[in-house]
C-alpha cells in the first residue's frame, strides 16, 4: 500500500506533531480486534460529571484512560455512496474497519479458498484409502483357516 507521507517529518507536520501508527496491523494487535476499532471510532461523546479531559484531548469512553488526542473524524453525511447505502457514520465506520481488517490480511480469501480444496482433496482421498483397504482385505479377513493334521500325526514309535 502507499504511504500518506513522504516521510515521518512530513507526517508529523500534518498531525500535529504526533507520528500516526501504521494501522495496517491495527485489528490483529489489539484485544476484540475490530470491535474495538469500531467502537473507538464511534465511541466520542461529552465525558460525565465529574470526569475531566485536559485541553486538546477528547472523552472516548473506549480509549484506555478515556482521554485521546485523536478528534471526531467519522461524522453523518460525510460520504455518499453510489449504490444508495445511508452514510451514517455507524455505516461509514464499519466500511473503514472492514478496510482494515482486510490490509491486515490482505490474503486471507485466497488461504480460505485453498483451505477449502484442501479439505476436498483430503476428504476424497480418505473415502478412496477406505474403499482400497476394504476391498484389499476382504479377502484376507473372509478367509476360513482350517488345520488338518498329517496322517501320522499321533503315531508312537
Amino acid at each position: 500500500m502507499p504511504r500518506p507521507y513522504a516521510n515521518e517529518e512530513a507526517a508529523r507536520a500534518a498531525n500535529a506533531g504526533a507520528y500516526p501508527p501504521d494501522l495496517s496491523l491495527i485489528t490483529k494487535a489489539r484485544h476484540g480486534g475490530v470491535d474495538y476499532i469500531y467502537s473507538l471510532l464511534t465511541g466520542y461523546c461529552d465525558p460525565p460529571a465529574g470526569v475531566k479531559v485536559q485541553e486538546g484531548l477528547h472523552y472516548n469512553p473506549y480509549f484506555p484512560g478515556g482521554a485521546i488526542a485523536m478528534a471526531q473524524n467519522i461524522f453523518d453525511g460525510v460520504v455518499e455512496f453510489e449504490d444508495g447505502t445511508p452514510n451514517t457514520a455507524a455505516q461509514i465506520t464499519k466500511d473503514v474497519v472492514t478496510f482494515l481488517n482486510w490490509a491486515a490480511e490482505p490474503e486471507l480469501d485466497d488461504r480460505k479458498k485453498i483451505g477449502v480444496k484442501a479439505i476436498l482433496l483430503f476428504s476424497t482421498l480418505t473415502a478412496l484409502a477406505l474403499w482400497i483397504k476394504r476391498n484389499r482385505w476382504q479377502t484376507l479377513k473372509t478367509r476360513k483357516i482350517v488345520f488338518n493334521p498329517p496322517k501320522n500325526w499321533n503315531v508312537k514309535k
